[in-house]
C-alpha cells in the first residue's frame, strides 16, 4: 500500500513537471492495482482513477477520458452521491464531454447537466463559497 501511495505521488510529480504522458503510464499502473487489490468501487481506487482521467484530459485525449470515466463514475456510485471522489468524477466526466473537439450537441448537454447536478450537490454539502463549489459555478457560467 506504501509503495502505490509513493507511485501515485510520483505520478503527480511528475505531472508538476510537466512530464504528463509519463505520469499517465504510471497513475494506470497504480489505479490497476488498486483494482485488483481493493476492488472498483474503494475509495482509493475511486481517487487514483480520477487521476487517471485527468491526466487523459490533460493530455486532451478526451475520447479515451470519457470511455473511461463513463465506467469509473458508475463504479463510484456506491460511494454515495455526495462523496467527493465521485463528484470529481463526475466533473472529470462532464469538462471531457464539454471539451473534446468532437463534442456533439447531446455531448454538451449531457456535460451541462452533469455539471450542474454535481454543482447543486457540492453547493448543498460543501457551500457555496468552497472552491470546487465555485469551480462548477464557473464552468457553468
Amino acid at each position: 500500500n506504501s509503495i502505490l501511495t509513493t507511485q501515485s505521488n510520483l505520478a503527480s510529480c511528475l505531472g508538476d513537471l510537466g512530464r504528463h504522458n509519463e505520469a499517465l503510464v504510471l497513475k494506470c499502473e497504480v489505479h490497476a492495482r488498486y483494482v485488483a487489490t481493493r476492488g472498483v468501487s474503494h475509495e482509493v481506487t475511486i481517487l487514483n482513477g480520477n487521476n487517471v482521467a485527468l491526466s487523459l484530459v490533460i493530455l486532451r485525449r478526451f475520447d479515451e477520458a470519457v470511455t473511461f470515466l463513463r465506467k469509473h463514475v458508475s463504479h463510484a456510485r456506491p460511494l454515495g452521491l455526495d462523496h467527493m471522489g465521485r463528484l470529481k468524477a463526475v466533473e472529470h466526466l462532464s469538462y471531457a464531454l464539454a471539451k473534446a473537439p468532437d463534442a456533439t450537441r447531446d455531448n454538451l448537454l449531457e456535460a451541462r447537466d452533469l455539471a450542474q447536478d454535481a454543482f447543486q450537490i457540492r453547493r448543498r454539502v460543501y457551500g457555496p463559497q468552497h472552491p470546487e463549489t465555485l469551480w462548477c459555478e464557473n464552468f457553468l457560467t
